[in-house]
């Protein structure tokens, strides 16, 4: 989603903003710009195009305070006019994350005083009402305005704002979206993630609920609405990797698709028992837990779905599911006997960080998150925690995050199961020898890729297709079709292979690709059936099918065969060739696979 570089420094900080930039592309934008203050004067540059274009632009530019932006649109469509930063009388300079709930009747404020809008977008009236604000004071104080103007925004935000009369400063404000502050040589910076100027700051400081901070070269005053200063913890920058180098790869999705052998072992680290330690808790934490409820959003949740199954299977324990932009603004019945999972990529998931609020404020104590950010508001606002280590994940679809959570959900089951004493040894054993393995078994999948390849071929043509799989690979459909439609703009669904009957079997024709995870398991049999009732339709079956099922190719049925059955692993190694079919039929249609069409990387607005 959107992300925000601001910084005041004693050097010339376009080339800081850019590559700020520059490292924030990863979460999706479509557009881009930034503004300095240059001389006595706002200066700007705002794009449709990448950050390189904006890069170009910068060339001749120079300032020492400047702020800039990627933005995915929410306000107003996708264009130059629209995009950030946003200006009031070319005094004041403004960029913002997040989405301003009442700015309809703010804007209509405005105009009766005489502002004139250029843009459709909800932030630039908190450009004019700051700069109201603070062309009518007595003294102008910008940081003051910025108290002054936060209490009557209703919504979450995120903003960094300059003027063009206030030499040196930066000042910053945050509620319900993330903001970091930076602490430099001579420089200090703003950040929706520090990894954004992580080669020019040592230490930053995580800016909480209601905080404006207030930005010089020599200092960071940091404080609440009323003016009061605020004490925050300073902590290292985290120096990550930022695998930028695609290698012999195409894109980073398939980059990314081909590091899951290693996102599995590094997430599973030196685990070798199922231990309470792995999510930070100790035997007595989890005594009580009798249900599990889980939320999430997007491929999360098709990550939280195939969860509770393991949990029920292995465990013995209750589990729910919620959509977590559904969860909080239904009434529920809580269990302060539950452990509330909240499962996220980039742990800033704007929905799902209002679940767990959610959650908690109807008293749900024992909070868990599964993310693949040590740094992020999830992990920060949970009572434990299980990292992912699937390093960063620059493609907009989900690929090896998704496949760290499954691990790390499937260890959580066992974990419970042990805790119950429904766990024996030797099926603690046998599932971290599978465990262990996994890597392996990953590699042998992704050696399928050239047949998957031809097949892609085939639905590059199609504008729909059908998923289908039953029990536990159900969610992996789900999950298939989703990436199918995300990056080829294929329209695609899925369903438990029983239904076809109740509704779905009514689009089958021989124009209807349908995908079939076929798993020899205890439900294979009842999927052979419902494949044939799609074969005597005219459909066409594309089959991923374990080796051992007597699924045979013929017509009208393309068969791929899986290297082996990985029993309740099998989810793990049964998606990665739908990531591959879903990658190689967008490039065969010649889509944009890493930043496809407006979608984002972090969903930080709801």
């Amino acid at each position: 989603m959107c992300g925000i570089v601001g910084a005041v420094s004693k050097k010339n900080v376009v080339n800081v903003l850019v590559e700020g930039l520059r490292r924030l592309e990863y979460r999706g934008y479509d557009s881009c710009g930034f503004a300095l203050l240059s001389g006595q004067e706002l200066v700007r540059a705002r794009t449709t195009a990448r950050v390189t274009d904006l890069a170009d632009q910068g060339q001749t530019m120079s300032g020492n305070v400047g702020i800039a932006h990627t933005r995915w649109a929410t306000h107003g469509k996708p264009d130059t006019v629209n995009a950030h930063p946003h200006f009031s009388d070319d005094l004041i300079g403004l960029v913002h994350n997040g989405i301003i709930e009442n700015y309809e009747s703010l804007r209509e404020e405005l105009k009766a005083a005489g502002y004139v809008f250029v843009s459709q977008t909800d932030t630039e009236v908190i450009a004019h009402l700051i700069h109201q604000t603070y062309i009518n004071m007595p003294v102008r104080d910008l940081a003051k305005a910025v108290r002054a103007v936060v209490p009557k925004l209703h919504g979450a935000y995120a903003i960094a704002v300059i003027a063009k009369d206030a030499p040196g400063l930066l000042v910053g404000a945050r509620a319900g979206s993330p903001l970091v502050v930076a602490y430099g040589e001579q420089e200090n910076f703003l950040a929706s993630d520090a990894l954004a100027v992580s080669d020019h700051a040592s230490m930053m400081a995580y800016l909480e609920e209601g905080d404006i901070a207030v930005l010089t070269t020599d200092q960071v005053i940091i404080t609440d609405v009323s003016g009061k200063v605020q004490e925050r913890i300073k902590k290292p920058v985290p120096t990550q990797n930022v695998e930028v180098d695609l290698g012999p790869y195409q894109h980073y999705m398939q980059k990314e698709i081909f590091e899951q052998p290693r996102a599995v072992a590094d997430t599973l680290g030196h685990a070798e028992f199922a231990d309470l330690s792995l999510f930070g808790a100790k035997q007595a934490d989890w005594k009580n837990i009798d249900s599990v409820l889980i939320l999430a959003c997007g491929t999360s949740y098709y990550a939280a779905s195939t969860a509770k199954y393991w949990i029920e299977d292995i465990a013995g324990i209750s589990t729910q599911v919620e959509i977590a932009s559904e969860y909080r603004y239904r009434k529920t019945v809580p269990n302060p006997r539950s452990l509330v999972v909240v499962v996220s990529q980039s742990g800033e998931t704007a929905d799902t960080l209002a679940a767990l609020r959610h959650a908690q404020a109807l008293g749900h104590q024992e909070t868990l998150a599964v993310c693949n950010v040590a740094t992020s508001a999830m992990v920060r606002e949970t009572k434990y925690q299980f990292l992912t280590h699937a390093g960063t994940e620059i493609g907009v679809a989900s690929t090896k995050a998704f496949t760290t959570q499954l691990v790390g959900l499937y260890l959580l089951a066992l974990t419970l199961a042990k805790n119950k004493n429904c766990l024996t040894s030797e099926q603690e054993r046998i599932a971290f020898n599978r465990l262990r393995h996994l890597p392996a078994a990953i590699h042998a999948v992704l050696a399928l890729e050239p047949q998957i390849i031809a097949w892609s071929e085939a639905f590059a043509q199609c504008e729909n297709a059908l998923f289908l799989g039953r029990g536990l690979h159900y969610p992996i459909a789900l999950e298939g079709a989703l990436k199918l439609k995300e990056i080829s703009y294929i329209h695609a669904e899925a369903y438990p292979a029983g239904e076809l009957k109740h509704g779905p079997l009514a689009l089958v024709t021989e124009q209807m690709p349908v995908v079939t995870v076929a798993p020899n398991d205890a439900l294979l049999e009842k999927l052979k059936s419902n494949m044939q009732e799609v074969k005597a339709r005219g459909g066409k079956l594309f089959v991923f099918a374990d080796s051992d099922t007597q699924i045979s190719a013929e017509e009208g049925i393309h068969v791929i065969r899986m290297p082996e059955h990985y029993g309740d692993l099998s989810p793990i190694l049964h998606v990665i060739p739908l990531q591959l079919l879903a990658y190689h039929t967008a490039c065969a249609r010649g889509t944009d696979v890493d930043k496809p069409r407006n979608l984002a990387k972090s969903v930080t607005v709801e």
